[in-house]
């Protein structure tokens, strides 16, 4: 079903969405000269080429490629399925804002959620262990407190934050970089269908049977953080899509979050870089929290993610002191206890039940 009530004129935006070389801006505009999508595509030739429209454009407005848009109108037949435009009541007010907001909105879903106060979450496609656990537990974090986590559903920190987000039973938006008709990539169709059938969304500004060119994730980017209150930024090296997020979510007037990682490790170069230029150094969840002005969680919620307490277990605390927050091996914890290796490997295990290390490449490192 669609929430754009007149269908005729439905039919008309989507097949101007489509026109080449047409981008958001340009769209609104040729709405601001003329209306309406329909009195677009009833221009003359001449009239639409004064505008500084190219060939390409002014062909496909004479003659557009109707069978891509009735693809369209079938996928929103579906329960669930949704086209907004930036006149309906559910279109995303924080999304609104930005410089150039998509013209419409695919979801797949539950549109309400889209109102929620959302916290994005971006960062490696190939992460260290640590870096999984993190972006699950603050996502199980951020849910616990009311917060709805966004990222794009790509693998690595994505997949972890939508994840943690439905362990924690709370609600996570998804904005892909293709037509919701598919899932990219292919093997987060179970996380897809999770994200939905426990009421979050789908998102995309891109109409059915776009592929997922490199081109589509920046400006997937952009909506990520459009959606949100903040973006926080977990293991990215200097040059990737996340930091790309994060200066969006900075021109977009939002705040960005970073976890500070170790020197030596590259994907924690991007985190330190963003905290170098200002962002927000984030130890807990309270660290956003604060940022909003919002009340702290209860001191026993696992949102809290502390350190151990002196109640912690004697001989677990005490080999706790020796793992660094890099991979720290066997031997080297054998080496500075006197233990013997069966006795680590056991308190090893005690401590990754826990939740405070997690096994890494050559050993184990601390994540809390």
């Amino acid at each position: 079903m669609t929430s754009i009530e007149n269908k005729t004129e439905l039919r008309f935006q989507l097949a101007l969405l489509r026109a080449p070389r047409v981008g958001s801006r340009t769209y609104r505009s040729l709405l601001g000269q003329f209306g309406s999508a329909s009195m677009v595509f009833s221009e003359s030739a001449a009239s639409l080429a004064r505008l500084g429209l190219g060939r390409e454009t002014l062909e496909w407005l004479k003659k557009p490629d109707w069978k891509t848009v009735e693809n369209d109108l079938r996928w929103l037949e579906f329960d669930g399925h949704h086209c907004l435009d930036e006149n309906n009541p559910d279109y995303p007010l924080m999304l609104a804002e930005i410089p150039d907001p998509p013209p419409l909105l695919f979801v797949r879903g539950n549109v309400s959620t889209l109102a929620g106060k959302q916290i994005a979450m971006v960062g490696s496609r190939n992460p260290s262990p640590i870096g999984e656990k993190l972006a699950h537990d603050f996502s199980y974090a951020l849910v616990e407190t009311g917060f709805t986590v966004t990222s794009g559903l790509a693998l690595g920190i994505d997949a972890s934050a939508h994840q943690g987000a439905l362990n924690g039973e709370g609600i996570t938006v998804a904005v892909a970089g293709t037509g919701l008709d598919q899932v990219y990539p292919r093997r987060h169709v179970g996380l897809a269908e999770a994200i939905v059938d426990k009421g979050g969304a789908l998102v995309s500004e891109f109409p059915t049977i776009t592929p997922p060119q490199a081109a589509n994730f920046p400006r997937r980017n952009r909506i990520i953080s459009g959606l949100s209150l903040g973006v926080l930024v977990v293991e990215a090296a200097v040059r990737s899509g996340s930091l790309i997020t994060a200066r969006m979510a900075l021109e977009q007037g939002r705040e960005v979050f970073a976890l500070p990682g170790s020197v030596n490790n590259p994907l924690a170069r991007g985190c330190n870089a963003l905290i170098k230029q200002g962002a927000k150094l984030v130890e807990t969840v309270d660290d956003i929290l604060d940022e909003f002005d919002m009340s702290r969680l209860p001191s026993k919620s696992k949102a809290q993610l502390q350190v151990p307490t002196e109640e912690t277990d004697d001989e677990c605390h005490r080999l706790l002191k020796y793992i660094a927050y890099a991979p720290t091996s066997v031997d080297t914890l054998v080496a500075a206890t006197g233990n013997t290796p069966e006795v680590i490997a056991s308190l090893l295990l005690l401590l990754e039940l826990q939740g405070y290390i997690a096994s890494a490449d050559g050993g184990y490192s601390r994540i809390r």
